[in-house]
């Protein structure tokens, strides 16, 4: 009985935060701190305001904070951090999908509680554990929490089809914690975002030296690691020309403004040749078998004259109710390639069960796509392989990763096609140019953007941007680009190194839980 005493005595709540539910002063401090992770991102770039917004959810779940409050501080940390990293699709569903501005505020609502539970998933579980496990604060701090968090952003790419969009990890792109990226993935990045953390939060718990050793440990080994060259030049450099049409989005699936389109993307790929010319997502807004006769035609014949080779966006249809949002392929003899994309958006592209009455609200075009293979071949350029993905898709980096470990030809370049013209003048361009920045860092391979009206881009496989066109605005980006092969450890496996690093940081916290315990019996009772 006395050493019962004395266990619960030692993982006892601090006085201070003894509550079982936090006040409302709590709760809005929590969606503040969530929030103030917005400018950890592009176009901001302050990415050391992660460390001090997460230190301070780690400082209240991590002072003895009872289970159920630490979930809630958890849950409203996560809905800040949600609603103000994804704000812009309010843009969508009210500008474009015609819902009403109240309806819209609602759903951008709904949809930070829903993304909240990973939040409170990572606080929840952690405050249980330390209490279930005895833990002492450093193995609580620097392991549990950090692995948690990074579980819960995993979590978040893949439950119902996932939604990984700011994940603490692509702040860190540019920062001395990418260097990991080619081992762990943005997610191992997102762990060791939280280490950092926990170091700030154990400063206030006159551990200063060790906390301090590791936090400059951290940044050393990433910035040690970003002198790597994970992958080597592959084959000839090819010419490329990235075109970015800037089509308004009320005029995109309009049929009044169809002809213009077809004429402006007609002059564009074909006003001067390249080894590879590619355009945006749905460049050609509608099916083959809905254009002039002659319009696919003129490419085959410019690609015949010129040696180009051709990547567009394309709705193609199989049949009356199978049709995919794709990438059509042209080469000068004749070669016809076709990619179709196989990660789709959730009520933008595929209607989730139970959903059809929301999707019915809003005025959305092609809203129920069929899905492509979960690998598919690159199109071969000259001596390099091109392997696109579309828009959304370049989120899930464990996606790329898989396609490029089974292909018979690995790609040796990546192309994003993609058209946030639906999203207005947000902060989600310069969001999805950083998340393509970490696909070049997670591969080694150089990522091409060509978009409808930003980011149109080249970044080099070390995830740096070599050249762009301004937002907003019609263009063209001709440059000249070298192809990568060989594999990062990200390649190989995936997200399974990162996952197995965080079991045996677990199982390690469970042996100094135990030990502490163990150490609590053997002590004689006073």
């Amino acid at each position: 009985m006395i050493l019962r005493r004395r266990t619960q005595a030692a993982n006892a709540p601090d006085p201070s935060l003894r509550g079982t539910r936090p006040g409302l002063a709590s709760l809005t401090l929590a969606v503040l701190a969530g929030a103030s992770s917005l400018f950890s991102f592009e176009p901001f770039g302050w990415w050391p305001l992660q460390f001090v917004a997460l230190a301070w959810l780690f400082y209240q779940v991590g002072m003895g904070s009872s289970t159920r409050r630490a979930t809630l501080l958890g849950w409203a940390f996560g809905f800040g951090w949600s609603v103000a990293g994804m704000h812009w699709l309010y843009i969508a569903i009210t500008r474009f999908g015609g819902l009403p501005a109240a309806l819209g505020a609602i759903a951008i609502a709904l949809l930070g509680l829903y993304m909240g539970l990973f939040g409170a998933f990572a606080a929840g579980v952690g405050a249980w554990l330390r209490r279930r496990w005895a833990l002492p604060v450093p193995a609580f701090l620097l392991l549990v929490l950090p692995v948690l968090w990074g579980v819960s952003e995993w979590m978040r790419g893949w439950v119902f089809t996932g939604f990984p969009w700011a994940a603490s990890g692509y702040a860190h792109n540019t920062a001395p914690l990418g260097g990991f990226a080619p081992i762990l993935g943005v997610y191992g990045i997102g762990v060791l975002v939280a280490v950092c953390a926990s170091c700030l939060v154990m400063l206030t718990q006159r551990q200063r030296g060790p906390a301090l050793a590791l936090f400059g440990m951290l940044l050393a080994v990433g910035f040690g690691l970003r002198q790597i060259a994970w992958t080597h030049p592959a084959g000839q450099p090819i010419t490329v020309r990235l075109l970015q049409g800037d089509i308004a989005q009320d005029e995109k699936f309009n049929a009044a403004h169809l002809s213009d389109i077809l004429v402006r993307y007609r002059g564009l790929l074909t006003s001067a040749p390249a080894d590879l010319i590619a355009a945006p997502e749905t460049a050609v807004p509608v099916f083959p078998q809905q254009l002039p006769p002659d319009y696919l035609a003129t490419f085959r014949d410019y690609a015949a004259r010129t040696g180009s080779y051709y990547l567009f966006g394309i709705p193609l249809a199989d049949s009356d109710t199978v049709y995919a949002n794709s990438v059509a392929g042209i080469g000068p003899q004749g070669q016809a390639y076709r990619y179709d994309k196989q990660h789709l958006v959730p009520f933008g592209e595929f209607i989730p069960i139970g959903f059809r009455w929301f999707t019915n609200l809003m005025q959305i075009p092609l809203g129920d796509f069929t899905r492509g293979a979960a690998v598919q071949a690159p199109f071969p350029v000259k001596d390099q392989f091109v392997l696109p993905n579309v828009c959304y898709e370049d989120v899930f980096g464990d996606e790329i990763a898989r396609n490029l470990r089974a292909a018979q030809h690995p790609a040796t370049l990546l192309l994003n096609v993609s058209n946030l013209a639906w999203y207005g003048e947000s902060v989600a361009i310069p969001q999805h140019l950083q998340i393509s920045r970490m696909r070049s860092l997670e591969t080694g391979r150089p990522m091409l953007r060509a978009t409808n009206n930003g980011a149109t881009a080249i970044i080099d496989g070390r995830g740096n941007v070599q050249d762009s066109i301004p937002f907003y605005r019609q263009g063209v980006l001709a440059a000249k680009v070298q192809g990568m092969a060989g594999n990062t450890p990200y390649i190989v496996c995936g997200n399974l190194l990162f996952l197995g690093l965080s079991a045996l940081a677990l199982l390690g916290a469970w042996f100094s839980g135990r030990a502490r315990r163990a150490a609590a019996r053997a002590t004689p009772a006073a």
